[in-house]
């Protein structure tokens, strides 16, 4: 019997990777579809086809929606620059492009080619085969006009760049404050307290960023607000850390009391539920900007973090600590480990990750809001004990839970591509977590099992 051991310890270690591959394949599958490009690259891509295929002296009109500008810009900087000759460049509603076609026409002699993309060609009555015919009975310049698109393609709509980055970036808050989290269960605590941190910390640089000038506040006063909100939040993890370890009060109930009084300082410090509006353009752009590659700045900022963090859990005595608070406290304590300054580290470190996103959010959003952050506490605890972190304690990974929360917004966004309603994610959600503890449990029992006295496992 001695090699089901290491089976279950394989399976606990690679299991998670697995199912997020299988849930990327599964959702690659139901979304793959034929896919309109109508970006700049598809722009581009049109014009070359147009500059090779066309007999000189061809006149070309762009028609596109207004949202399709870069699409549009594209299109007329590469045909220009291949000495096609642009007609004219038509950008909004089919009403308005199609009066203003027929109002240009009047002054040319002909078009030869309207150059668009599927998506308009196939959505908008304006160019429907039906209502062409029409035109080109009334307007001579258009008489032989043809129209020409970027090639479609078949691809997943879950695999598109777009969607993959918009992923990461909604994950981003979620698995920031998890690192803080898993620290936090690891030592056998729990910390409810996070989402209302949230939005007490979107609140405190919301009204930190209006004291120090609004708008017009400089990089250093921004950095200044920033900072004084994810104080504020490790102030009360501190708090909580302190009522744990010298009262020795259940982290439960001290962080579900913590929860109400963020809350109640977020609505008392705003005035009432109405959000706080933040005008900094610098500050919007911490969490929709992108310094990297074209990377958002809330994914770099997370995969540093982890990268931090994971140092610190397998590198550092301080990350040896944590697991032996967590594995059994008392022998901790006995063999000189510092638990009550461990305990106050991990406290504090989740507080102030929680105002971190609190931060984000209200970046990414450009308010503080009181009533943000509610429900998130439970969608962090969902991507640490998914992401394989035992809630007896002394035992998780970092990466494991980042692939945690990985997992839940791949979900999330799967079932959103995929159209199922909101009220079957939430049924969703809640069997994830209950089928994460149920494993948590199972494979604690069954290690107990193998590992007991008589075991001939190792």
């Amino acid at each position: 019997m001695s090699y089901r051991l290491p089976k279950i310890k394989h399976l606990s270690e690679y299991g998670t990777f697995f199912v997020l591959i299988l849930l990327c394949i599964y959702f690659s599958v139901r979304t793959f579809e034929e896919k309109h490009p109508a970006d700049a690259s598809a722009g581009r891509s049109l014009a070359e086809t147009i500059a090779q295929t066309s007999l000189p002296g061809k006149s070309v009109a762009i028609i596109a929606r207004q949202s399709d500008e870069a699409f549009a810009n594209a299109l007329q900087e590469t045909l220009e620059g291949a000495n096609v000759r642009v007609a004219g460049v038509f950008l909004g509603q089919p009403i308005g492009v199609r009066q203003a076609l027929r109002d240009f026409s009047k002054n040319v002699d002909q078009i030869d080619l309207i150059a668009t993309h599927r998506g308009v060609s196939q959505s908008w009555g304006v160019l429907s085969e039906e209502t062409l015919t029409t035109i080109k009975a009334d307007i001579s310049a258009l008489e032989n006009v043809e129209i020409r698109v970027p090639q479609s393609y078949h691809w997943p709509t879950f695999l598109e760049n777009t969607n993959i980055l918009s992923v990461l970036k909604q994950m981003s808050v979620t698995a920031i404050i998890a690192i803080g989290m898993t620290m936090v269960i690891i030592t056998a605590g729990i910390d409810l307290s996070v989402g209302s941190l949230i939005a007490l910390s979107s609140i405190l640089v919301a009204w930190s960023i209006e004291l120090l000038g609004g708008a017009e506040a400089s990089i250093s006063e921004l950095v200044l607000a920033a900072t004084s909100a994810v104080l504020g939040c490790a102030l009360l993890g501190l708090f909580s850390a302190t009522m744990i370890t010298r009262f020795g009060v259940p982290a439960f109930i001290v962080t579900l009391g913590v929860m109400e009084i963020s809350r109640g300082l977020a609505y008392k410090i705003r005035g009432g539920p109405s959000p706080y509006r933040i005008d900094s353009e610098s500050f919007h752009e911490l969490a929709n900007g992108s310094l990297v590659w074209g990377i958002p700045n809330p994914v770099i900022i997370m995969i540093l973090l982890y990268a931090a963090a994971y140092f610190l859990m397998t590198h550092t005595a301080l990350g040896r600590y944590i697991y032996a608070v967590g594995g059994n406290a008392e022998a901790a304590r006995l063999s000189g480990i510092p638990v009550k300054r461990v305990l106050l580290f991990v406290y504090i470190i989740c507080a102030a990750l929680a105002g971190l996103g609190g931060v984000m959010n209200a970046s990414l959003f450009s308010v503080g809001d009181a009533t943000s952050g509610r429900g998130y506490e439970l969608l962090i605890i969902a991507a640490v004990v998914v992401g394989g972190t035992s809630l007896m304690g002394g035992e998780g990974k970092m990466l494991g839970t980042l692939l945690g929360a990985l997992i839940l917004a791949v979900i999330r966004n799967g079932m959103y591509l995929t159209n199922v309603d909101t009220f079957t994610q939430m049924i969703v959600f809640g069997a994830l977590i209950l089928a994460a503890v149920l494993l948590d449990q199972l494979k604690n029992r069954t290690w107990r099992k193998h590992s007991g006295p008589n075991s001939s496992a190792v």
